[in-house]
């Protein structure tokens, strides 16, 4: 009976230093992130990560037991073979999902979860942002991690499993179901209240610190667990504490008269609309939002020429989110994507849809595959009548890993707004894809990648507006301008820092009546209600749309990262991270508390209405 008892530990610690070793090799993988870390800094790292790596070993040890269960009725050898295969395949899962997880760490910014599948559905896409040294690295991590795991259990731990019976049967069960009882410990997390969560392991105020010391097949199996049961997430208030507080942040901050008239930026109540999303275009690459000089001098010179939206952020980190954001004016979620559940998404009003019921045609256009992420079946449920994507053009002008590059995609635009029928008022939108990683463009004026990928998309963007001012379109058209979510450059940029999510807006055309400059803080989503007001237009059926420009505004800004808000206002900004329940990030510290509470009241409301739809 000892020797069960003794493999079942051996299982058990033989799994830990096997799961701590993916900590000091993520860190030194991304050595950048890692840049004045101490050995301390590396074993508080793997002590602190201890905890959930005692948990995932607890999940492993879990198949093992069971054969040691059944041995003490049924020994024999057959176990040794069994759990050879066992480890075999539990060392590939282990193993290729800390892979995976180290590649997509550094363009995510977080450890892997429930998001993985759903870009999965698309893989040609999904490995398209991993150029294809970092993909030969990862394939040869993966297999030498996956072999040594084999080999320490099948050099260690098998043999150490007993094939001779016992003669007390009854009395070893017993045994046996009791040291399972104690290894439900490690799995819950602990003996305390609360049960194990990627929280457990924080420690630092780095985030990159507390980030490495996650178990990464934790972390995704936690994020599948939390992806149904949305309206039960995020109780930071009573039901009637959280209504009175989001009624009053909804509520106009002053009482307009009759005298204050809301400001009408266009010409015409029903102008064409085109909106073009341009794929991770940060603030901070561009100069007349704040960024950096020299990059976007077409941008820079139409903004002259049009409205720009000095203060406006990005609700999310990825597309997919930054979609919904914009197109629904819907709030992006930190731990999921509403358009991964095309039940709840086709529920959301919509731009085109309000549009469609005041006779517009909508269309979309998107150079790269449709499918990805549950694109084509939400752009239809939110109202597009035609799609054009990848799969509409020839095969040579899809050189790129996305697929055709901005300057094929523009030069479509044009000769399709070219061909539209006058008689009927249209909205188009495009989503560009060029300054999307690798950033592989055929342009080549600027060292970074990612800044000259934007150049370039930059550059067609004016070559773009510069031709189409010549057709009699132009004269009745708005262009909206805005990004998708914004990019972390410079590197140094923390991924929950609020000019991470700092983006462009800037309305052009004809139909813009005078150039002006709106500095009110503002959310992406904010477009929506926004644009359907200066149409004269309902808006009331979006939830978390708002005027920037009546004259009862809240100003304020909220956006979402990997499980943690950011709210900013005139008092400062505060951001909350929801694994370890507590800020990352108050500037100042005075009135943090009730910035935080703004931004739980929102998420709150926002998780609430996620789950009811």
């Amino acid at each position: 009976m000892k020797k069960r008892l003794l493999f079942l530990l051996a299982v058990f610690i033989g799994w830990l230093p096997l799961l701590a070793i993916q900590k000091p090799v993520f860190m030194l993988y991304h050595h950048a992130l890692a840049n004045g870390a101490s050995l301390t800094d590396y074993l508080k790292v793997i002590t602190h990560g201890l905890l959930l790596d005692c948990t995932v070993s607890g999940y492993l040890t879990v198949i093992p037991f069971l054969c040691i269960l059944t041995s003490v009725w049924l020994p024999g050898v057959f176990y040794k073979k069994f759990l050879k295969g066992y480890f075999l395949v539990t060392g590939l899962l282990v193993a290729a999902i800390f892979a995976v997880d180290v590649a997509l760490y550094g363009y995510w910014g977080f450890r892997l979860d429930a998001t993985l599948f759903f870009y999965l559905q698309s893989p040609g896409d999904a490995m398209a942002s991993v150029p294809v040294g970092t993909f030969i690295w990862q394939f040869a991590l993966f297999l030498i991690y996956a072999y040594g795991i084999f080999l320490a259990f099948k050099k260690f731990i098998i043999p150490l499993f007993p094939v001779t019976p016992v003669h007390k049967r009854l009395g070893s069960t017993l045994i046996v179901l009791l040291l399972g009882g104690l290894l439900f410990i490690p799995i819950r997390g602990g003996v305390t209240t609360s049960t194990a969560n990627v929280g457990m392991v924080y420690f630092s105020k780095n985030q990159f610190l507390n980030h490495s010391a996650i178990n990464p097949a934790f972390s995704l199996l936690a994020s599948l667990s939390k992806q149904q049961d949305f309206a039960a997430q995020f109780n930071f208030f009573p039901e009637e504490e959280r209504e009175k507080r989001y009624e009053a942040l909804t509520r106009p901050a002053n009482n307009p008269t009759n005298d204050q008239e809301k400001v009408k930026l266009l010409t015409a109540n029903r102008p064409n609309i085109l909106i073009i999303l341009m794929e991770s275009f940060t603030a901070n690459a561009i100069e007349v939002v704040g960024g950096e000089a020299g990059i976007t001098p077409n941008l820079n010179r139409l903004s002259k020429e049009g409205i720009t939206f000095t203060n406006m952020y990005a609700n999310s980190f990825r597309t997919d989110r930054g979609l919904v954001s914009v197109l629904n004016g819907y709030l992006a979620q930190p731990t999921t994507s509403i358009m991964k559940y095309p039940a709840k998404s086709q529920t959301l009003p919509s731009i085109a849809k309000s549009l469609g019921e005041q006779g517009y045609v909508a269309d979309m256009l998107y150079g790269g595959d449709i499918n990805f992420t549950n694109m084509q079946s939400y752009f239809f449920s939110s109202g597009y009548s035609k799609i054009t994507a990848d799969r509409d053009f020839p095969l040579t002008s899809r050189l790129s890993k996305w697929g055709a590059n901005d300057d094929i995609t523009f030069t479509h635009l044009y000769e399709s707004i070219k061909d539209k029928d006058e008689r009927t008022p249209w909205l188009s939108t495009f989503l560009t894809l060029s300054s999307h990683e690798p950033f592989e463009v055929p342009y080549h004026h600027l060292d970074n990648p990612y800044l000259n990928s934007v150049a370039f998309t930059d550059s067609c963007i004016g070559s773009f507006i510069d031709k189409l001012k010549e057709l009699p379109v132009w004269n009745n058209t708005l262009i909206v301008l805005v990004a998708d979510h914004g990019f972390r450059y410079p590197a140094s940029l923390k991924d929950y820092e609020p000019r991470r999510f700092h983006i462009p807006m800037i309305w052009l055309g004809g139909a813009i009546k005078n150039p002006a400059i709106i500095d009110t803080y503002a959310n992406q989503t904010d477009l929506a209600a926004t644009l359907l007001s200066q149409l004269d237009l309902p808006h009331d059926q979006f939830t978390f749309s708002r005027d920037i420009l009546d004259p009862g505004y809240q100003e304020y800004s909220f956006y979402t990262f990997s499980n943690g808000f950011g709210f900013i206002d005139s008092t400062g900004v505060s951001v909350y991270d929801n694994e370890s329940n507590r800020p990352l990030l108050e500037e100042p510290a005075a009135g943090s508390d009730e910035r935080l509470d703004k931004g739980k009241v929102i998420l709150q409301t926002l998780y609430d209405d996620l789950g009811n739809r």
